[in-house]
C-alpha cells in the first residue's frame, strides 16, 4: 500500500511535532493507557470550528506493534486516543490498526473531505494516475508472461555478450545449448 502514499520522513520527532504544528495540524496519538479517550462521540471533545469530534486537520500518529508511540509524542500530543475494541484483545496488527482508526474517523464525522487544494490534487493525480494505469494494464497472466520474456531476452544478451567475448579471443568457449539458443 505504500506505492499509493507520499511519505515524509523525519529526523526526529522534535521536527516532526514542529512541522505537524506549524501547519496548523492537531495532533492525536494512539495509546493505549488510562489516559486515552476512546475515539467515540461520546468521549472526544467537539471542536470549537468544526461542530465536529474530529479536527478539521488532524495527524494520527500511530507507534510502533511492540511499544507504541514515544514518550516524547505521548507528552507533546492533543489528546490520547484509542479505538474500542470488543472481546478480549486490547491491540491490533499495526496495519490493521490504522485502517480501523480511519475508518472510524469516518464514522464519527461522514462528512470528513480533506481541504487539498485544486492545484495539489491535479498534481497529486498526474503523479499516481499514471502508476495505478500501469498496474492495470495487463493481467496477472500478461505480466507473468512479460517476465519470462524480460528473463529470456536478458539470458539471450548474456550469450550473445559471451560469444562476442570469445570471438574476441576469449578463453570462455559458449556451451552447444547456448549456441543452439543463438540459431
Amino acid at each position: 500500500a505504500t506505492e499509493w502514499l507520499t511519505v515524509r520522513e523525519f529526523d526526529n520527532t522534535k521536527d516532526c511535532l514542529a512541522e505537524l504544528r506549524r501547519t496548523g495540524h492537531t495532533i492525536w496519538a494512539t495509546d493505549l493507557s488510562q489516559v486515552a479517550t476512546c475515539l467515540s462521540h461520546e468521549e472526544l471533545p467537539v471542536d470549537k470550528d468544526s461542530e465536529s469530534v474530529v479536527p478539521p486537520k488532524v495527524a494520527v500518529v500511530f507507534g510502533t506493534e511492540s511499544v507504541g508511540c514515544t514518550t516524547e509524542m505521548l507528552s507533546a500530543c492533543d489528546l490520547r486516543v484509542y479505538l474500542p475494541l470488543r472481546g478480549f484483545a486490547d491491540s491490533l496488527n499495526l496495519s490493521v490498526a490504522t485502517a480501523l482508526v480511519i475508518h472510524h474517523l469516518f464514522m464519527l464525522d461522514p462528512s470528513i473531505e480533506g481541504d487539498m487544494l485544486e492545484e495539489e490534487r491535479i498534481r497529486l493525480r498526474k503523479k499516481w494516475f499514471p502508476k495505478l494505469a500501469g498496474k492495470r494494464l495487463l493481467t496477472s497472466r500478461q505480466k507473468k508472461d512479460r517476465a519470462h520474456l524480460l528473463s529470456n531476452i536478458e539470458h539471450c544478451r548474456d550469450i550473445a555478450k559471451k560469444q562476442a567475448e570469445y570471438e574476441n579471443g576469449s578463453d570462455v568457449p559458449l556451451q552447444v545449448e547456448q549456441i543452439d539458443k543463438l540459431k
